[in-house]
């Protein structure tokens, strides 16, 4: 059952109704469309709220997604890449995020710093599908990592601001 922040976030995303993947050629063209229909909602909600955390764009085809996502603690901006690729079995399965830079340093990641989202977000991805689409997976697998994650790595030293790292060459 979701829980009220959920429900609250989902209600700022627009769901999708298109159930069509990478190799669906027409339809994935509709679906990519109402993709990137429900980012700008969210996005533009996120900035409307002073809550803006991450940029995201795709190839020509849509099937992969390359940005960056960004954490704010004690005032500092922590920034990292974001890349996924969309799954050929998409929607049906939820893409991989995926943080490079952070590969190796929390338990939290599969190998190639993909993150893990399996014990909460994939079951509400498959009882979602195909109203869940990309802003989803933004919203409510890897915020929720980021807001979990960040700030532990940053209390053990294993994230260190950008500016703070410099100052110690």
């Amino acid at each position: 059952m979701e829980d009220e922040l959920t429900n609250k976030t989902l209600a700022g995303i627009p769901s999708l109704q298109i159930k069509a993947g990478p190799r669906d050629k027409n339809l994935w063209v509709q679906r990519l469309k109402e993709e990137y229909q429900a980012l700008i909602t969210y996005v533009k909600n996120n900035k409307e709220s002073n809550n803006d955390w991450f940029r995201l764009e795709s190839n020509k085809e849509g099937t992969r997604w390359f940005g960056k996502c960004w954490y704010m603690q004690n005032y500092l901006k922590y920034e990292f890449e974001v890349e996924f690729d969309i799954p050929v079995t998409y929607p049906s399965t939820a893409p991989e995020i995926a943080l490079p830079e952070l590969d190796g340093k929390t338990a939290k990641m599969y190998r190639g710093g993909k993150i893990c989202l399996t014990d909460h977000f994939k079951p509400l991805w498959a009882r979602n599908v195909p109203k869940f689409g990309i802003a989803h997976a933004m919203a409510l697998g890897l915020g929720p990592w980021l807001a979990v994650e960040i700030p532990e790595l940053i209390q053990k030293g294993i994230v260190v601001h950008k500016e703070k790292n410099e100052e110690k060459k």
